[in-house]
């Protein structure tokens, strides 16, 4: 297929290699013009704006860091909105609102063009290698066509049916449960250290019991080992996911107050200057807390 990409960072650099190993024909667009040259020796033709990369294709996928970047690159001036041709389909990797994936449907289906929702799960080390866990929803005809380039950058692809934001839901309150397994390992931590106990045998103990799942393992040991550098997923993304999770769960009138525990955490890292540590150091707030240096 003929594809537009957008947004070049560690995820989307990683899932672009992958789409262009599986045959696919990509023109790449980022802000930062050489992280797009980097993919130029290995087939991609690198555009010159947004609406370059957003012509004469079958698929235009963005992944980019929020829901401001998402909305001037498909709505501002010289937009994909416009220049997307009838008939292609903006596939949305973005991890972003229920409210502007709605937008994104709406706006498309008026220029007749298809939207699929496909946020992913895992980090960049998973998209490099093409393990990422996608999610996906929209127009059952729209995913089918899609379908090639889904299935070349995960391990599992899963469909959420057509409702256009329903994707969007799972991969925000997936977030919010990941952020949820790390407050309670650090509180946990915190309570072992304080107590004289070997945080690292407790840890070693659950995972091969209670909790044998990849979720506690791996961020089981980023937090005792406290490699938050370089950051995976940085905290102050985490900080937007968990208040995407809040504004999700306002609007269909479900408490989540967990969630605002977790936002005022994640907000008292960035204040301390934890934003572009990974988003394991809420750890490194909950220990500072407990008076641990």
């Amino acid at each position: 297929m003929k594809v537009g990409f957008i947004g070049l960072g560690q995820m989307g650099s990683g899932i672009a290699r992958n789409l262009i190993g599986a045959g696919h024909e990509l023109t790449v667009y980022n802000r930062t013009r050489s992280r797009a040259e980097a993919l130029q020796g290995e087939g991609a033709r690198v555009a010159d704006s947004v609406a370059d990369a957003a012509s004469n294709v079958d698929a235009l996928v963005t992944m980019l860091a929020d829901d401001r970047a998402v909305e001037q690159v498909i709505f501002g001036d010289g937009g994909a909105l416009q220049a997307l041709p009838r008939g292609a389909v903006h596939i949305s990797m973005s991890t972003i609102s229920v409210a502007l994936s709605a937008r994104l449907h709406e706006a498309h289906r008026a220029a007749e063009q298809g939207y699929v929702a496909a946020p992913v799960f895992g980090r960049p080390e998973a998209a490099a290698a093409a393990k990422l866990l996608v999610v996906a929803s929209g127009a059952a005809a729209e995913i089918e066509k899609c379908r090639p380039l889904l299935e070349a950058v995960g391990q599992s692809l899963v469909i959420f049916g057509e409702s256009a934001t329903a994707a969007n839901v799972v991969k925000i309150t997936g977030n919010f449960l990941i952020a949820a397994v790390m407050e309670t390992l650090g509180e946990a931590f915190a309570l072992l250290k304080k107590s004289g106990v070997d945080a690292s045998q407790f840890l070693d103990l659950m995972t091969r019991s209670l909790f044998s799942a990849p979720i506690y393992q791996n961020y089981g040991k980023l937090i005792l080992a406290e490699t938050f550098e370089p950051a995976g997923f940085k905290l102050k993304l985490g900080l937007k996911d968990v208040k995407l999770a809040l504004e999700a769960a306002e609007a269909v009138a479900a408490p989540l107050p967990l969630a605002s525990l977790l936002r005022d955490h994640l907000l008292a890292g960035v204040a301390r200057g934890y934003s572009d540590l990974d988003w394991s150091a809420l750890s490194r707030v909950i220990a500072e807390n407990a008076g641990i240096k």
